[in-house]
């Protein structure tokens, strides 16, 4: 005898539920991102500056309070502390200037990493089965990496920009998932 709240139905339900949420959250961050670009980044943004705000004064509290701490190490966590409150205070002092600040930092950042990337494609090339894509891959990657990093505030517009069609595809196939998910997909 079967029952709509056999554990099995309840696990569906909870999955579905699940990737249906999930979906729609990536959704509309996804059309957030591409609706207003700027705006989603300052929100990014200012979440960062909250948590450094919030991390600092975790550090500054285990410095001042920590039964176990020497003398250095409470210092050192009041000061790192303190520079975190700093940080996350000054971030939200000029929010539009540490934004784009940010963009350019991993702008940067991912340039940097494509072009190590693209270069230890070809270190290990004498191992690749397949030589040709490991070239056109390693080629690629610094190309990429370079572009990046003579344009970083336009190559992170770019990847903020695939970052939000990417959310919004998810996000329509994770709900369709959720729609279509059965019990004999556990």
């Amino acid at each position: 005898m079967s029952t709509d709240s056999s554990p099995a139905k309840a696990a569906v339900n909870g999955i579905r539920t699940a990737l249906g949420l999930g979906g729609l959250i990536a959704l509309i961050i996804g059309i957030l991102i591409l609706v207003w670009p700027g705006k989603t980044a300052m929100v990014v943004t200012s979440i960062i500056a909250i948590y450094a705000i919030a991390g600092g004064l975790v550090y500054v509290g285990l410095g001042i309070f920590a039964k176990t701490m020497g003398g250095w190490a409470r210092i050192g966590h009041i000061i790192l502390g303190l520079i975190f409150i700093a940080a996350g205070i000054i971030a939200f002092a000029n929010l539009t200037a540490t934004t784009a600040w940010l963009a350019v930092f991993l702008g940067i950042l991912v340039g940097i990493m494509w072009i190590v990337e693209g270069i230890v494609a070809l270190t290990t090339l004498s191992g690749s089965r397949s030589k040709v894509w490991s070239v056109f891959f390693a080629i690629l990657s610094i190309i990429a990496g370079v572009i990046l990093l003579f344009s970083p505030a336009w190559g992170a517009v770019v990847l903020w920009w695939l970052l939000g069609i990417s959310l919004v595809v998810l996000g329509i196939i994770q709900i369709i998932r959720a729609f279509t998910f059965a019990s004999s997909d556990l």
